[in-house]
């Protein structure tokens, strides 16, 4: 069978012409791709690290974005703490950033308790950070967080005991992946951050591009220069291989009301802020970041999200 060549002419045309096709290349990657004006700073969530033996919690998402152009950063907070703790230690390490870069700014990326965290650094240090973009980001809160605050009343034992295992746990991790703060972990503090009343407090003190309504779909994109942007998902089991997905259906089942829709951990209207992307991914808050090792179902490659969205932020002059 012969291939006419306005045929092969045409698709080529079509194949450069696509969003994916600037990423990707017949005769190579777009180096230039991800390349934004500003640093890329990745963020995580609750027992967040760099990496841990060579195990990045950005699974992957950092050295892709450095193969099309992308300079990133993997911060490391601390694993257990609240968002205004662990945001003034990003703030320190972003300052440490922009002194080996040069640069004026950071484009800052965050997973779950990393969108507050991030936002609490936008809120008080404007002048830090160009963009902030929430993925599957902890903006209001989660019932699993009500649900354990329940079994677990403050100052009750079962917080001591929930605090003293936390903090041999928080060293140990902290030690691992070399991050900022060993003696000062606390189970007590991120669940009381992470509670519906919890996060609804710090959104009064932080309220910038936060959606006003309780589910709103988007807030003001941009707040004293700071550009924000979020997406999510509603997966919860994409992988009859993840253990994780197994966890999380478990769990979850027995917090989230019927008919609610959540990512296994967060539930989708805390997942809006700022300019919204697109919050129907069928990916659970583990895929967001590719774990386990990668293991996700059909949907698209997370990698190829943050890619694009650098290419977004490229394309904004940030």
């Amino acid at each position: 069978m012969s291939i006419r060549l306005p045929g092969l002419l045409a698709a080529l045309t079509l194949l450069v012409t696509t969003t994916q096709a600037h990423a990707w290349w017949p005769f190579g990657k777009d180096k230039s791709y991800a390349d934004t004006r500003y640093p890329i700073v990745l963020v995580g969530g609750i027992i967040a690290f760099d990496d841990i033996l060579g195990v990045d919690y950005f699974y992957g998402i950092a050295d892709n974005l450095r193969d099309y152009g992308a300079q990133v950063y993997e911060s490391n907070v601390s694993a257990l703490q609240s968002n205004e703790y662990r945001g003034e230690e990003l703030i320190v390490q972003i300052e440490n950033y922009l002194a080996v870069t040069g640069a004026d700014k950071v484009n800052l990326i965050a997973h779950s308790q990393g969108a507050p965290t991030s936002r609490y650094v936008a809120a008080v240090r404007p002048d830090l950070v160009a963009s902030v973009t929430s993925v599957h980001g902890e903006n209001r809160g989660t019932v699993l967080a009500d649900v354990i605050r329940g079994l677990t009343p403050e100052g009750g034992i079962g917080e001591g005991l929930a605090d003293s295992i936390a903090g041999a746990f928080g060293a140990l991790w902290e030690f691992a992946s070399g991050g900022p703060n060993p003696d000062n972990q606390s189970a007590s503090t991120v669940l009381a951050a992470s509670t519906t009343e919890g996060m609804a407090a710090f959104n009064q003190r932080y309220p910038q591009a936060l959606p006003t309504d309780a589910c709103g779909t988007s807030g003001q994109h941009s707040v004293n220069g700071v550009r924000y942007w979020s997406w999510g998902g509603t997966g919860v089991h994409t992988n009859l291989f993840d253990p994780f997905d197994s966890i999380m259906v478990t769990v979850t089942r027995l917090a989230f009301p019927s008919g609610v829709k959540h990512d296994g951990i967060l539930p989708l209207c805390g997942m809006y802020l700022g300019k919204p992307i697109r919050h129907d991914y069928r990916h659970n808050h583990a895929d967001a970041i590719r774990h386990l090792f990668g293991l996700m179902g059909w949907e698209t490659d997370p990698k190829t999200l943050y890619r694009n969205h650098a290419n977004r932020l490229r394309n904004a002059g940030l």
